[in-house]
């Protein structure tokens, strides 16, 4: 054994904002490209996770950097760790 016992990083990903309707709360999705076995077409995978936003900086279309966690609730297990990049405010026009 070392003498350096550091505890591993957690696993960090990218994803995006879909959902903002929870207080302290924000859903992510993480897409993957991944063969098919038989037909070798490249085909898109989509993974969603409720991550910990503490003070509720995220908005829907934001890049954001999540890590892994301890579980904060039954199906939170991911936390925020910063935003990448803000999304582009686009105002409705009214007909």
């Amino acid at each position: 054994m070392s003498s350096d016992n550091k505890k591993p990083l957690s696993r960090v990903k990218t994803a995006v904002v879909v959902s903002r309707k929870m207080d302290k709360t924000a859903v992510v999705a993480i897409e993957r490209l991944v063969k098919h076995p038989l037909y070798h077409k490249l085909i898109r995978k989509r993974s969603t996770f409720k991550i910990h936003d503490e003070k509720n900086e995220t908005k829907k279309g934001d890049i954001v950097l999540v890590a892994e966690t301890r579980p904060i609730s039954a199906d939170k297990h991911w936390r925020l760790v910063k935003i990448v990049k803000k999304a582009v405010e686009v105002e409705e026009a009214k007909l």
